[in-house]
């Protein structure tokens, strides 16, 4: 059996473990710890921006509305427009500061999707390059990434600030 030593992840299960055990949702508790901690990149009226925990690429971002529902047609109006204004900050947020080819940006709704957090609606933006694909996804099904999320947060904070 091969291992992947990743001691980043256990505060992440721990953390998990207690929202599950208490029915509190991950991203609503999330909006209400301090920014840092929790890798909040933005706040705004509706929304906020904040870096995923399981990052796909480096600077995978998500935008999620404050609001608890599980689907974006039950979101009001000034939250869905948020929303995609946010996207557009983090887009820009992104290609200053990783000048990535291009991004995949993504709603899963429900389970059956790929809903990891299915009761909390949220859009994904990942960025992409050129050739980003290589064996160890295909051959281990491992990711392998280069940057911690303390680096990543550091590095996009300040651009997030200029806005």
């Amino acid at each position: 059996m091969k291992r992947l030593w990743t001691p980043w992840r256990m505060q992440y299960l721990t953390d998990a473990n207690k929202a599950a055990a208490n029915s509190v949702c991950v991203f609503c508790s999330k909006f209400a710890a301090p920014d840092e901690s929790e890798h909040i990149l933005c706040r705004a009226e509706h929304a906020y921006i904040a870096l995923n925990r399981y990052p796909y690429n480096n600077g995978h971002l998500m935008v999620i509305p404050y609001v608890h529902a599980a689907s974006l047609e039950l979101l009001d109006p000034p939250t869905l427009t948020e929303l995609m204004l946010l996207t557009n900050r983090g887009l820009a947020a992104l290609r200053k500061a990783y000048s990535p080819d291009g991004f995949n940006i993504g709603v899963n709704l429900g389970r059956a999707a790929g809903a990891g957090i299915a009761e909390h609606v949220h859009i994904h933006v990942v960025p992409r390059w050129n050739a980003d694909t290589n064996f160890m996804p295909i051959v281990s099904e491992t990711r392998v990434i280069p940057e911690t999320l303390a680096q990543t947060y550091a590095r996009l904070r300040p651009l997030f600030d200029q806005q």
